[in-house]
């Protein structure tokens, strides 16, 4: 009985010992053409042993590559795609850059400084001033989080306007509860209170009159 452990080892384990040797004897064929033919045939093993790769990108592209990993970069074949040398597989990515908001006010995050610029961009109009409140808001929120305390919202207006380079002001306005975006977001959620408020009132008297008719029985 042969084992194992007497066996080469597996390069790829997650693709099984018959690909391995599928993929050792396409290495001893004699012509490309019959090497082209079998790496083709092996491909689509591979894909039907592991359809979940399908639901990834360039999933063929990996097909090949894991081929050239389980030929140990010897295999000699037309591939549709640039060959994986094993030099490239050992070499670590380059590290990317991670971004940095040069500004005392990062808790922001880049998503506010981004939606700033937006604003900066539109025309003057009820859209510009919607947006203006919408990241004023989301700042006081951020805010918030971050500093685990409330903000006067003033705070909020200085730093929208020291952020926009003096292009975006609210400082004209109180507070942002006399804002449009304000009153639409808690209107809205004091209807949804309102609502679920007086369903369950009206759960509570069908459930006492269901009480009161059993007692009576």
């Amino acid at each position: 009985m042969e084992y194992n452990t007497d066996r080469p080892q597996l390069l790829m384990p997650e693709y099984g010992r018959n690909i391995q040797q599928l993929v050792e004897h396409c290495k001893t064929l004699q012509t490309k053409e019959e090497r082209n033919e079998m790496a083709l045939a092996i491909i689509e093993f591979m894909g039907q042993r592991n359809p979940h790769l399908r639901d990834e990108e360039n999933y063929k592209h990996k097909l090949w590559d894991h081929l050239f990993i389980l030929a140990d970069h010897n295999l000699d074949v037309d591939s549709p795609y640039p060959i994986l040398t094993a030099e490239e597989l050992i070499t670590k990515p380059r590290k990317m850059d991670y971004p940095s908001l040069e500004n005392d006010y990062k808790f922001y995050g880049k998503s506010i400084l981004q939606l700033i610029e937006t604003a900066i961009a539109l025309e003057e109009g009820d859209e510009k001033d919607a947006l203006i409140q919408v990241i004023a808001n989301n700042m006081k929120k951020s805010y918030n989080v971050y500093n685990k305390e409330h903000v006067q919202d003033d705070v909020i207006f200085r730093h929208l306007k020291e952020l926009s380079k003096n292009r975006l002001d609210l400082t004209g306005l109180d507070s942002l509860d006399k804002s449009k975006i304000y009153y639409a977001t808690n209107r809205n959620n004091n209807n949804r209170n309102s609502n679920r408020n007086q369903n369950h009132n009206n759960n509570n008297r069908k459930n006492n009159f269901q009480n009161h008719k059993n007692k009576r029985r």
